[in-house]
């Protein structure tokens, strides 16, 4: 209430000064010309009268509106000049994009500038009757002498992590002109509408980055799943076969079985799967493939040779687990077990120009042989490599010289891993 009478008050001891002054240059201009001492007073007190009107109407209009638009009247809506103070969350460089594309939005912006540099926006808006004339009434008298643009100056001050944006937002005129003028509050719903496309435009960031998240965490969780479903589908029949010869093995043999199942132990302590991690290293991979092999020696006898090639300075090489398996149990599935008189299987790890190249060779039936494979194995190995590496990562299989399949597992090497 103090805020507006004051206005009021201010404006009309402005306009009241001026018309003194307009009565005095009109009063010694006329004796000038007309060489009458008695100045035309009834002519100039109309003039006053309709330029007093104009004053008030405009007065109380630019008071309704401004109460409209901020829903208060003080001291801070009722300038023409408005200033905010924003802190946002962003670098500088996303925070002065955000604020040039909140100003560049604007109705009526007929000039803008932008400085990255600087970090500075300057914009220039065209000031028209709110009410929703393009053309200001002539009948105002405010509006013989009304500054016809508004202009906006953004500036972003950079932080640590986060930055500050300094907002003015006036008409196109000098300071003084605010004595006689009112913009009947364009300035501030331009301030306010910066704020709030500002506003919203964080809020839709937050929430973009809320979605991803959660999106990231449910990608996470079901690569997690998925993985852990590709390492549970290990051919159960192993088992099986493994234990029914131990049983057989008990009667006739019991120093052989008693060595089966140390080596199924082994097997399946290396076996376990891993809730939180599918990775392993090339050591636990080798150890059960071993402990798989040493079993299959057993059942197959002398059909059946192995070579182990590993390194110790890449035993340490992360590997999701039982991918190594994948590839051994195909070499004997579909390569020595059908092939009359066995064979030997070849596991040789090297490294290659800063990759690893782990390799399951043999010299089994190949891939001309009917075996009755359905390729799931190798489709889910294939997945698995790129839902842990993407591209990084590199699965080939050839036929081996002079007979056999071999296939190849290039892995990324690992940083902090010793090369041999």
């Amino acid at each position: 209430m103090f805020a507006s009478l004051f206005f009021i008050i201010r404006i009309f001891a402005a306009w009241t000064g001026v018309l003194m002054l307009a009565g005095l240059i009109w009063a010694g201009t006329f004796n000038v010309i007309t060489g009458n001492d008695n100045a035309p007073g009834p002519v100039f007190a109309l003039l006053a009268l309709l330029v007093a009107l104009s004053v008030v109407i405009s007065t109380f209009s630019h008071l309704r509106r401004v109460s409209l638009v901020a829903g208060r009247l003080d001291h801070d809506t009722l300038s023409n000049r408005q200033h905010r103070r924003i802190e946002i969350p962003l670098e500088a460089d996303e925070a002065f994009l955000l604020v040039e594309s909140a100003v560049r939005e604007l109705p009526r912006v007929e000039e803008l500038e932008s400085a990255r540099d600087s970090l500075q926006v300057k914009a220039k808006l065209k000031r028209i009757d709110p009410y929703g004339n393009d053309r200001p009434s002539r009948y105002n008298v405010f509006n013989w002498f009304s500054t016809k643009r508004n202009q906006i100056l953004a500036t972003v001050t950079p932080g640590a992590g986060s930055c500050s944006i300094s907002l003015l937002c006036e008409p196109e005129a000098s300071t003084w002109s605010d004595l006689l003028k009112v913009d009947n509050g364009t300035n501030l719903e331009n301030a306010e509408a910066i704020v709030r496309a500002i506003a919203r435009r964080i809020g839709e960031r937050r929430r973009q980055e809320k979605a991803d998240t959660v999106q990231t965490v449910t990608e996470k969780e079901l690569t997690v799943a998925k993985l852990n479903l590709l390492q549970a589908q290990v051919e159960p029949h192993f088992l099986y076969n493994t234990l029914a010869s131990a049983q057989v093995l008990t009667r006739t043999d019991p120093a052989r079985a008693d060595l089966m199942l140390g080596h199924l132990i082994q097997y399946l302590r290396r076996s376990l799967p891993r809730a939180e991690n599918a990775m392993s290293t090339l050591g636990e991979e080798t150890e059960r493939a071993e402990a798989y092999l040493e079993i299959l020696k057993i059942r197959m006898g002398n059909r059946l040779n192995t070579q182990v090639e590993i390194p110790e300075s890449l035993r340490e090489v992360a590997m999701p687990s039982m991918m190594l398996q994948t590839l051994v149990e195909n070499a004997i599935k579909h390569g020595l077990e059908p092939k009359p008189g066995g064979g030997t299987i070849w596991v040789i790890a090297r490294e290659q120009e800063g990759r690893v190249a782990i390799t399951v060779a043999d010299d089994g039936q190949g891939f001309g042989s009917q075996t009755g494979g359905t390729g799931i194995g190798l489709k889910n190995l294939r997945e698995r490599l790129h839902l842990t590496y993407g591209n990084h990562a590199s699965f080939a299989i050839i036929s081996n010289f002079p007979q056999g399949v071999a296939a190849t597992l290039n892995l990324p090497m690992p940083a902090g891993v010793s090369r041999g």
